[in-house]
Formats: structure tokens, C-alpha cells, sequence
């Protein structure tokens, strides 16, 4: 495994860990990535950059990660069904309607935070 796929592994787990009610209303414990799609992008692409995607479903637009030519989706598991991915360009502003500020800075924070404790070990 490469250091770039650790680090996408690392991302996945430090989400499911920091995902809550303050980083969405819709948050639940039995589906903790429901309504952090368009949250969970912006963190991405702070973390490592890349581009911002939507894909149109029956809920509204979902949002996900292009990095060096590779889709990321953190969040796809939170549907029951499979995603038909269009790949529509979007932007941190579009992905920020589907949050606020509070929740994002929650997000970011904590994500940062997991992944200096990290780099201490």
C-alpha cells in the first residue's frame, strides 16, 4: 500500500471516528455518513486537494472527490442503493450549500487534530 492510499485509508477512518450531529443534522449512529457528503468534500479537498464533484440523486446533489484522476466518495455508503456517477464539475461554494460554517470548522478541527496525533506516533 502506498503512503497516498494509507493516508485516503487514514481519512475514511478518522471521518466515520469524528462524524457527529455537529457536522450534520441528519447525522445518525446507524448511518454516521448520512448528510456529510458536501461537508466531507471541503475537508478533502483542504486536506489533499484535487477537485469537487456532484452527482445528481433523488435527495439533491452529491458530493465527492476528484484527486489525481481517481474519484474519492467518503460518503457513498450512506445510500442503499448504487451511485451512477456523472462527474459534474462543482466548487467549494456550491458544496458549502450543503452545510455551514459551524459544521465544517467542527469537521476540519477535529479531522486535523486526529491526524496530528498521527504523525506523533
Amino acid at each position: 500500500m502506498s503512503t497516498y492510499e494509507k493516508t485516503i485509508e487514514q481519512l475514511l477512518n478518522i471521518f466515520k471516528k469524528t462524524w457527529s450531529l455537529k457536522s450534520s443534522s441528519k447525522w445518525t449512529i446507524d448511518n454516521p455518513a448520512r448528510g456529510h457528503c458536501g461537508v466531507t468534500s471541503l475537508v478533502v479537498n483542504d486536506i489533499l486537494g484535487g477537485e469537487i464533484r456532484k452527482t445528481p440523486l433523488s435527495e439533491g446533489w452529491h458530493y465527492y472527490n476528484i484527486i489525481q484522476n481517481t474519484r474519492y466518495d467518503f460518503t457513498d455508503y450512506q445510500f442503499s442503493e448504487s451511485i451512477k456517477y456523472e462527474d459534474v464539475p462543482s466548487n467549494r461554494e456550491e458544496a458549502f450549500t450543503d452545510t455551514d460554517i459551524d459544521q465544517y470548522s467542527y469537521l476540519k478541527n477535529g479531522v486535523l487534530l486526529e491526524l496530528r496525533k498521527l504523525s506523533v506516533h
